[in-house]
């Protein structure tokens, strides 16, 4: 089999959720599983029109591809892609996405389920709220619930950080 290599990328524009699982996917018959993850923009109780989101370019994109090579090593699976965009995002508007390829589901999911986990705590994002009421706020600050979620890989000792 040969080595898996994922497809990552960093961008202001939106992207399509099945055109990107075609990409992936199609005419692989190595593949008995996909599993896509997208994360949107919420609108916080009609609080937020938009959030800002700022990246370290080149640190980003070789953070992101770290995480996913550590769960290619983890995982068979069988194509991994992960796209993360930046910029202002309106409520409902997506912000990131995973899609795992494997022979088996479980492997998808749990190279998914890692990817975001790592996502979340350890690629150099920033996030600001811009209010509907013209306000804007702070950078937002991690939540102890990511921190959490990443700890459970930690204690499984399925990569350093």
């Amino acid at each position: 089999m040969a080595a898996v290599e994922p497809a990552v990328r960093v961008q202001a524009e939106d992207f399509d959720i099945a055109a990107e699982t075609a990409l992936l996917a199609d005419g692989r018959l190595d593949i008995g599983a996909v599993v896509t993850f997208t994360g949107l923009c919420r609108d916080e109780g009609g609080r937020l029109a938009a959030l800002e989101l700022e990246h370290y370019p080149g640190m980003a994109e070789a953070e992101i591809s770290r995480i996913c090579r550590a769960a290619i090593g983890r995982w068979p699976v069988t194509g991994l892609t992960a796209i993360h965009r930046y910029g202002k995002i309106a409520p409902g508007g997506n912000i990131v996405l995973v899609i795992a390829a494997s022979s088996h589901r479980q492997a998808a999911f749990d190279a998914a389920n890692f990817v975001m986990d790592y996502l979340k705590t350890a690629a150099p994002f920033w996030k600001k709220e811009h209010f509907a009421d013209g306000s804007e706020g702070s950078w937002v600050n991690a939540k102890d619930a990511d921190d959490a979620a990443l700890g459970r890989w930690r204690a499984k000792n399925h990569f350093e950080n």
